[in-house]
């Protein structure tokens, strides 16, 4: 069917009621025509007598002047219509001031995969598909999340945890205190898992990291470079940007020389740290080449336009004095890797972070809820997991990643900033990766990303709030549920000579649920914001009835997962070590 004739067909069967209207006032027309009479008041007498005779057909009048009265009349009708609807009232009842309510099962249904494992567990009632291409293009919601909730509201228990047990997608998770690894590590196990364990609480019972071991291109020393100035700035203000971006062009140029330059297993932070240590600077001497000079100095002659070399002639444009200031701003933000500890943890690699979205994998980041030390090495292992699975997903798998890598990133406000977050939680959902923040507090979020925080809660499709008492957490949530329309009635009774007693009736606009309502929430119930649908308050997931929970140390202390078991059967390797590969004979 053409557009003309459709837009006929709709202008015909609005027109349709008018049409027999007019017809049927035809009759009218015939029975006033037959009608006998001298004057008006002869022929509205006679009207009343001919209008049986013009109604006995059931078919319309064809006589002209019948057809004008008809015509005139449907069209008279149709203008009052129009006059009226023109200047009708907008009423709307029992909404004058506000149409907020609490979502119900019909709401969430849309969102929720009928098989229970492919979701995401958001309450007791409500869940969310994983699944980014649902029947219905307009149900598709990313899988941000953003978890809110005070100091013993569960976040671990009732969010973290049943969403572990899913099993569903490799699992990247933020664990302070290191005991959510201990609680459920053995249902990764029997589900066949591979689990990679971070530990810088203690790292003895902890795999080995090597940043450098995912550096590829100029692009990626620049990202390392951005990730470490980021987290290391320590609580003092920032001063002049100066000593930040000649400490960078430092870092850039050394990083550069140990990535093209030095051996596979000298590409650490072990090196740069000996790098550092070999610049010394004479302030009484400008002339003077300390050792990495020399070395800057071959390379030059041997490639000239090497990025490394680029990078360093920019940073040796500042005086002795400035140089030395520079080194000495540079040992103290390393301070860190001088550490032995640090430095053997560093040594190697072993998260292998591309390879989470090939095969289902649980990573866990064990870090320290009381000191944030080592906590800009967190941040470092996310920023290099997000570009790394990005770039894979890519060039790889055509855009999406084989098996959905779900980060859980718990006390996010704790393992320092993560550079450009608020563009990566915008392009991770088509490479099927999520983003999930646990915080205290919006608050949090706001001191570590500024004005990057409230983009960084827009990319998030659901958020949910665990209870509190930050008060901007309470009111920005109170703003975002809305008011309702509520009926209210005053009642007056006033005494005297003449008594007399009154009723009024009248609409107020009342908060779905206002500060103190959230402040006081019952500890079982949470709030629910899903993009596009009604709010829920829901009651908490019940950890004991997820079907995993009888593998996890909940259910039976037996099964708490024994980290050193987990390492020491597995077999080592160092860089040092010498292998040999024999060719069996056929």
């Amino acid at each position: 069917m053409s557009l003309d004739t459709v837009k006929l067909k709709k202008l015909l069967i609005r027109a349709l009621p008018y049409i027999l209207i007019g017809l049927v006032c035809t009759n009218l027309g015939e029975a006033w025509r037959m009608a006998e009479g001298v004057n008006a008041s002869e022929k509205l007498l006679s009207f009343f007598t001919t209008m049986g005779i013009a109604f006995g057909s059931p078919l319309p009048s064809f006589h002209p002047i019948d057809l004008m009265v008809g015509l005139i009349c449907g069209a008279g009708l149709r203008a009052a219509v129009y006059i009226r609807g023109k200047n009708a009232k907008n009423f709307k009842h029992n909404l004058e001031y506000g149409s907020a309510r609490w979502g119900g099962p019909k709401d969430i249904e849309p969102f929720i995969d009928p098989v229970f494992e492919n979701n995401v567990i958001l309450t007791k009632t409500e869940r969310l598909m994983m699944s980014n291409r649902p029947k219905n293009p307009a149900n598709a919601r990313n899988k941000n999340v953003l978890i809110v909730g005070g100091s013993g509201s569960g976040k671990t228990r009732f969010w973290i945890k049943p969403n572990l047990l899913q099993l569903h997608s490799s699992y990247v998770l933020t664990d302070p205190k290191g005991t959510t690894l201990l609680e459920v590590g053995n249902a990764f196990v029997h589900a066949n898992y591979r689990i990679k364990i971070f530990n810088t609480i203690n790292f003895h019972k902890s795999m080995h990291y090597n940043p450098f071991a995912y550096i590829h291109s100029e692009k990626d020393i620049l990202k390392l470079t951005t990730t470490l100035m980021a987290n290391t700035k320590g609580d003092g203000k920032g001063g002049d940007p100066f000593w930040d971006k000649a400490e960078t062009l430092l870092y850039c140029a050394l990083i550069g020389y140990i990535h093209y330059e030095a051996p596979k297993e000298e590409q650490n932070f072990a090196t740069l740290i000996e790098f550092i240590n070999a610049m010394e600077v004479r302030e009484d001497d400008e002339n003077f080449q300390n050792p990495v000079d020399l070395m800057f100095e071959d390379l030059k002659k041997k490639k000239p336009d090497h990025f490394a070399v680029r990078q360093y002639a920019k940073f040796k444009l500042a005086a002795g004095k400035t140089l030395k200031s520079i080194l000495v701003s540079a040992g103290a933000r390393l301070a860190p890797f001088d550490i032995q500890e640090v430095r053997e943890i560093t040594m190697y690699d072993e998260l292998e972070l591309d390879t989470l979205g090939d095969e289902k994998t649980a990573l866990f980041l064990m870090m320290s809820d009381t000191d944030g030390s080592f906590n800009f090495l967190i941040s470092m292992i996310y920023t290099q997991l997000f570009n790394l699975l990005c770039e894979k997903a890519d060039d790889v798998y055509g855009g999406r990643l084989p098996v959905h890598v779900r980060c859980l990133i718990d006390e996010a406000a704790n393992i320092g900033q993560i550079p450009n977050l608020e563009k990566l939680v915008a392009t991770i959902r088509s490479r099927e990766i999520s983003a999930c923040l646990v915080l205290q507090a919006r608050s949090q979020l706001k001191s570590i990303y500024k004005d990057n925080a409230d983009t960084i809660i827009g990319n998030m499709d659901c958020q949910v709030f665990l209870g509190g008492s930050e008060p901007t957490t309470l009111k920005e949530l109170s703003e975002a549920l809305g008011k309702e329309t509520i009926d209210t009635f005053n009642t007056s009774d006033t005494r005297g000579n003449s008594p007399s007693y009154g009723t009024n009736y009248q609409k107020l606009g009342k908060e779905l649920m206002s500060r103190d309502e959230l402040a006081v929430m019952d500890g079982g119930k949470c709030v629910l914001q899903l993009r596009g649908v009604r709010p829920f308050l829901s009651d908490k997931y019940d950890l004991t009835q997820h079907p995993n929970y009888k593998y996890t140390a909940d259910y039976n202390k037996k099964l708490t997962f024994d980290i050193e078991k987990y390492l020491n059967t597995r077999a080592k390797l160092h860089p040092k070590d010498e292998f040999f590969v024999m060719e069996e004979e056929s």
